[in-house]
């Protein structure tokens, strides 16, 4: 009998918000995104060769070394196997030169977790994405590291060491369609990976692949990808090298790093808007910097300026979408 009541109790009792019960952990969701990165990492391996697995194991073991100590001197509770600071690691490495020295990769992880993460407190409070922070400093620190890029083969005989987005920034968009033997061929190496680039952002089908097992597993919405690759898109089309309505929207869709970009980065659930209205600005507002900055910047890509300057208004933006309380009115 006091067994039933008590059941009964416990069946009425109303605890605090929220009352949304799940069985997904912090754990169990950055070992996924580390899971769907993986087979994109290992085609870069596979196409810069060994430099390219010491500058991923580096600036893993350097971003979870940082994360321990980090912890350790803030009398923190050590949180180093929830897959964070490899994700990190990974992330951050995946958009790095394959032939970048070794001890940038390691100082790039430092940047990353002590100064983007736990100097805002630690995860879930930074404002900004650690591995963009990252990579943009090391960009700020050493441009010329930075922008040197491995030769790859691109088409029957042809040879490219530029990435497809500086031959476009620098030649033109006919020379680029020469240097890969023609469009279709340029086509098929921007969409397997045959081209040069950062280590994890070669591969268009692989990172999409690794989004699509990201969004069925609902830890990101599909409008975010979709509407930042999207809006890279028309907008690149729309402004063509040659007048109104030009561009190649294809090439953009998956040139540089918008692809790793928008399914791993501009998803990251801390650093987005919480709602689905504001996720939607944020992804159609980091599209339209990518474009700008590919347009008319100095830069050839714009990936990691834009969805950082979008993170520093995610707040803002927050403010703007947040849904009225139930029974509030004006």
């Amino acid at each position: 009998m006091n067994v039933d009541m008590n059941a009964k109790e416990n069946l009425l009792r109303v605890s605090a918000s929220p009352h949304i019960r799940s069985v997904e952990s912090i754990s169990k969701i950055m070992w996924s995104v580390n899971l769907a990165l993986l087979p994109a990492c290992m085609y870069g391996i596979y196409l810069f060769g060994i430099k390219a697995l010491v500058i991923i194991t580096a600036s893993i073991i350097s971003a979870v070394a940082a994360e321990y100590f980090a912890e350790k001197f803030m009398n923190k509770p050590i949180t180093i196997t929830d897959g964070s600071a490899v994700l990190t690691g990974l992330l951050m490495s995946m958009c790095l030169p394959p032939d970048l020295p070794i001890y940038m990769a390691m100082i790039g992880s430092f940047v990353a977790i002590v100064i983007a993460k736990h100097s805002m407190g630690g995860l879930g409070f930074n404002i900004f994405n650690p591995a963009h922070i990252a990579r943009a400093a090391l960009m700020v620190s050493w441009p010329v590291a930075m922008t040197t890029w491995r030769a790859v083969s691109v088409g029957t005989d042809a040879i490219a060491s530029a990435t497809p987005l500086n031959i476009l920034k620098q030649q033109g968009y006919a020379q680029l369609v020469d240097a890969f033997g023609g469009t279709g061929y340029l086509y098929k190496a921007m969409f397997i990976g045959s081209r040069s680039g950062s280590i994890g952002e070669t591969s268009t089908i692989l990172l999409i692949l690794g989004g699509i097992y990201l969004i069925y597993k609902k830890y990101i919405n599909w409008q975010v990808p979709v509407l930042m690759i999207g809006t890279v898109g028309i907008l690149t089309w729309v402004f063509g090298p040659a007048g109104l309505f030009t561009g190649d929207p294809i090439f953009h869709m998956m040139a540089g790093g918008l692809i790793i970009g928008a399914f791993f980065m501009a998803t990251d659930m801390v650093t987005i808007p919480i709602t689905v209205k504001g996720q939607i600005i944020f992804a159609v507002g980091a599209g339209a910097i990518t474009a700008l900055i590919r347009l008319v910047g100095g830069y050839p890509e714009g990936v990691c300026y834009s969805i950082l300057l979008m993170n520093s208004i995610s707040p803002l933006i927050d403010k703007f979408t947040q849904p009225s309380r139930f029974g509030a009115r004006g």
